[in-house]
């Protein structure tokens, strides 16, 4: 309780004492880093989604592949669609390591999952030991950290770990990745039937949160659930 507290006085402070431009527009004025008419008009924040995947669903309904064969994680819940302008600011945090985008893509995933039960935990999707050092941070644990003093969640950061260095996923066939990145995560302890929120900046197919939510479940999660800012869209 004290600690949701605490998140709401910080966004009191944040709204009314530090004003920021939008990320999108420049617009000066607005605390959350987005101004109301780029929020209203970026793409898919109010998508018709798969309940299970938020891959895109015209009735809401559970999607033949979820139906097909239903993911480890019990739903996903994403913020917007991975195109212009989302695509090119997470570009901006990813690969130019602007971390002044993490705030405002903070945000509005946070308003996306503010109405959920709050989780036990939360926790980023980790990054392999090699592609740190390369990059120097892991966005997902920028926006995760982000997401734990703004919703006032616990935040485990170094409770699960990558134990091998795969090709990225983004470089491979959508066919290929379920293969690639399987047996690529460790958790050591007993989650004792602990909800976890895992984050992440974009989700594709999907393969490497249901990989991490299979070994989370295995260490005694009740249940994981994906809390991610983007999602790319199928045809």
């Amino acid at each position: 309780m004290l600690s949701r507290a605490r998140a709401g006085l910080r966004a009191l402070v944040e709204r009314w004492a530090l004003p920021q431009r939008c990320l999108f527009c420049g617009d000066f004025g607005h605390a959350d880093g987005i101004c109301a008419g780029c929020r209203g008009d970026l793409p898919g924040s109010t998508a018709a989604r798969c309940p299970v995947c938020a891959n895109l669903s015209a009735q809401r309904q559970v999607c033949g592949e979820c139906l097909a064969q239903a993911p480890d994680f019990s739903r996903v819940s994403v913020a917007v669609s991975y195109l212009f302008p989302v695509d090119a600011a997470i570009q901006r945090l990813k690969y130019g390591g602007d971390l002044a985008v993490v705030a405002p893509l903070a945000a509005l995933l946070a308003e996306r999952v503010r109405e959920e039960p709050p989780p036990d935990l939360v926790l980023a999707l980790p990054m392999a030991p090699p592609r740190l050092r390369e990059r120097g941070f892991n966005q997902a644990s920028e926006l995760a950290s982000a997401l734990s003093m703004r919703l006032g969640v616990t935040l485990a950061p170094d409770l699960c770990r990558r134990t091998r260095h795969t090709p990225p996923q983004a470089a491979l066939p959508w066919g290929e990745r379920h293969r690639n990145i399987r047996g690529a995560f460790e958790y050591t302890g007993d989650l004792a039937g602990a909800r976890v929120a895992v984050v992440d900046d974009v989700l594709t197919t999907g393969a490497t949160l249901n990989e991490l939510a299979r070994v989370l479940l295995h260490a005694g999660a009740g249940e994981v659930v994906g809390w991610v800012v983007a999602r790319t869209e199928k045809e």
